[in-house]
């Protein structure tokens, strides 16, 4: 016996299975991957607990290090509007949040500018009440770039899908310790795999590979996130 359902469960999970799916059929995706070291960004969350009181999520960090590297790599921070590129003058962060209803992206505006401190609590806002009912449409629209985690499901490496009209999406994998090779011999670091998927009509190979460049010097000397 099977019990058949719709596709979508609401409004909201069709609303989004018809977004991806035009994504996925008109976007010209492509992927990048990187894998970063993340042992000094652990220790930085450590200190600013011990030292602050304060303990930023990963995706915190994230949301600061994607900002900066934004900032750093403009190009990126685009979306595709109407066969032309609009590039944005602000840094606004899309996070994947996972509710009841289906998948939302609050957005952390002006990022860049946000101390991790400010960050944590909005996004601990935005999640709580994402969760608990429908968010305002200016707290779901309008973001420049997203970041999808699944690493506190175990996912080692994924692919995300655009999130139009922005350009990009970051699908950040588990931080697990890994053998790596340092000054020829075998060492032990703790490592992150992130997947780029970029929109090509905007981001060509070099561009992308810039962000993820300017993003693994800020998550791997992450003092440059307290500014």
């Amino acid at each position: 016996r099977a019990t058949v359902t719709s596709p979508g469960s609401s409004p909201r999970a069709r609303a989004i299975a018809q977004r991806l799916t035009q994504s996925k059929q008109a976007i010209p995706h492509f992927y990048l991957t990187i894998d970063c070291d993340v042992d000094a960004l652990l220790a930085l969350r450590g200190a600013l607990e011990a030292q602050a009181g304060f303990k930023p999520s990963l995706n915190d960090l994230l949301v600061k290090a994607v900002a900066l590297a934004l900032k750093a790599v403009p190009g990126i921070n685009a979306s595709w509007d109407d066969d032309a590129v609009r590039r944005h003058s602000s840094i606004d962060v899309s996070v994947a949040v996972a509710t009841p209803g289906g998948l939302v992206t609050p957005i952390v505006r002006d990022a860049d500018a946000k101390s991790l401190r400010t960050i944590g609590a909005e996004m601990k806002a935005l999640a709580e009440r994402a969760r608990a009912g429908p968010l305002k449409a200016h707290e779901i629209q309008g973001g420049s770039f997203t970041i999808s985690n699944l690493g506190m499901y175990g996912i080692r490496a994924f692919s995300a899908i655009v999130n139009p009209p922005q350009s990009c999406i970051l699908a950040v994998g588990a931080s697990e310790q890994r053998a790596v090779v340092r000054n020829g011999a075998l060492a032990v670091a703790t490592q992150m795999t992130c997947t780029l998927s970029a929109d090509h009509r905007l981001v060509d190979g070099v561009l992308g590979a810039e962000f993820l460049a300017a993003l693994r010097r800020l998550v791997e000397a992450p003092l440059a996130l307290l500014a």
